[in-house]
Parts: C-alpha cells; sequence; structure tokens
C-alpha cells in the first residue's frame, strides 16, 4: 500500500514537471501561471504545492533536470561520451519541452528574483569534466589538458551557441554547429588516433534516440558516415612504401 501511495506520488510529480515544462517553454517564467499548470497537468493545487513550494521551486525543478532528458541515451565511453552527449543535446532542444524549458528557464532568472542559480550549468560541467578525466585516463587527451576547463568551455560554447542557433533558425542548424565546434575543438585536445575515430555527425545524434525518425530535410547518407571535418585535416598521411 505505501509504495503504491509512493509509486502515485512520484507520477504526480512527473506529470506537474512535464506540465510545467510545456507551459514555461511557450510562455516563459513570466507568462506562466500557477492556474496555466495546473490545467496542463489535470491536477490540484493541493498536490502541486506538496511537492513544490512555489512556482519558483517548480521552475528551479524544471531547470536542474535538464540532464536527465539526455545522459540516459548516450551509452558511449570517454572523449565520445562528451560528444555525444552535445548531439543529443542538438537534437532534443528541438523536440523536448522540459529541455527546452530549462534552458529558457537558465536564461530568464532575472525574472524569478532572488540570486542566480548555477546549478544547471556546474551540472553539465560535472558531467563533462567526468568524461574528460576518463578520456584522459584511456590516453585519448593530448598532454596539459584541463577536464575542467574544457569542460567550462563547452558549457559556455554551447549556450551561446544555442541562443544564436535559436535566432537565426529556431534551432534547426545546432547540430550542424555542434559538429562545427567539434570540428575546431577536437585538434586541440584530441590525439590524432581520437580525432580520426571520433563521430560528431549530426547523423550520429539522430542515431542515438530510439524512435525519433532522421530529419526529411537531412541529406541521404550512403557508403561510409561522414567524419568530423577535423578528421580529414589531421589523418596522418600515407608512407611510401
Amino acid at each position: 500500500m505505501a509504495q503504491r501511495k509512493q509509486e502515485r506520488a512520484e507520477q504526480t510529480r512527473r506529470v506537474l514537471l512535464h506540465a510545467a515544462a510545456e507551459v514555461f517553454d511557450e510562455f516563459g517564467y513570466a507568462g506562466a501561471s500557477i492556474t496555466r499548470i495546473l490545467k496542463r497537468a489535470g491536477v490540484t493545487a493541493g498536490a502541486l504545492y506538496f511537492h513544490f513550494g512555489s512556482k519558483e521551486d517548480l521552475a528551479r525543478a524544471v531547470m536542474n533536470s535538464q540532464p536527465e532528458t539526455l545522459v540516459p541515451l548516450i551509452a558511449a565511453g570517454g572523449l565520445q561520451r562528451l560528444i555525444d552527449l552535445t548531439l543529443v543535446w542538438s537534437w532534443q532542444l528541438q523536440r523536448d519541452p522540459l529541455l527546452r524549458a530549462g534552458v529558457r528557464l537558465t536564461n530568464e532568472q532575472a525574472a524569478m528574483g532572488g540570486s542566480l542559480n548555477a546549478d544547471p550549468y556546474d551540472n553539465f560541467r560535472g558531467i563533462m569534466t567526468g568524461c574528460l578525466h576518463e578520456a584522459r585516463e584511456e590516453g585519448e587527451l593530448q598532454p596539459g589538458i584541463d577536464p575542467v576547463v574544457v569542460a567550462e568551455f563547452v558549457v559556455a560554447a554551447c549556450t551561446g551557441m544555442q541562443m544564436y542557433s535559436n535566432v537565426i533558425s529556431g534551432r534547426k542548424d545546432l547540430p550542424e554547429r555542434t559538429q562545427q565546434m567539434w570540428n575546431l575543438l577536437l585538434p586541440g585536445i584530441a590525439v590524432p588516433s581520437v580525432i580520426i575515430r571520433a563521430d560528431a555527425t549530426p547523423a550520429r545524434g539522430v542515431s542515438l534516440m530510439p524512435g525519433t525518425p532522421e530529419r526529411t530535410d537531412a541529406p541521404e547518407r550512403t557508403g561510409t558516415p561522414e567524419r568530423t571535418d577535423a578528421t580529414a585535416r589531421n589523418r596522418a598521411p600515407e608512407q611510401p612504401g
């Protein structure tokens, strides 16, 4: 009985979180009223305040849920895991209201009042730093590369990149921009053998999301999948026989 009650409570919390994300995504923090969220979720005010003390608490929960929309989809390790995280992020921002709302709320924190919360950035920095520490242990990074510095750079680069892409194309070109970021970054941090095998193509991001069809406007791919441009630039020349 107690277990069923707990499961119902967890289900209600998930429903509230996703309904709030949809409303925050559509209307922003200022335009997202509790009434709208309750109507979208189909629950009572008592249920909402049982789980969240205020609209601000609910918004912060949405903000901090961003990694949950990405990490479960990724199985690779080391540097490829970090690349995959950004590729899935670039696609999910176009289709997942929970992730989109988290990004929007993180940028709209001034409207919430109180102190600014860096947790969403810190959460991603921690995940990325872990990927890079693993990459260093596996010999994938060049000597002297600091995982924390690289992780902070990628977080900052992705933050600005998605904002620019949102204005330019509604984020439709974000996967391609993510690939371009790795084309520029990999030669400075990875050893040549890793650059050659690393896959930062938008198609890889699509392949990591089961049940999600590839974009209809994506070019048809035949033969060997395209790798990053960095691969071509850094491939070792063949030695004469």
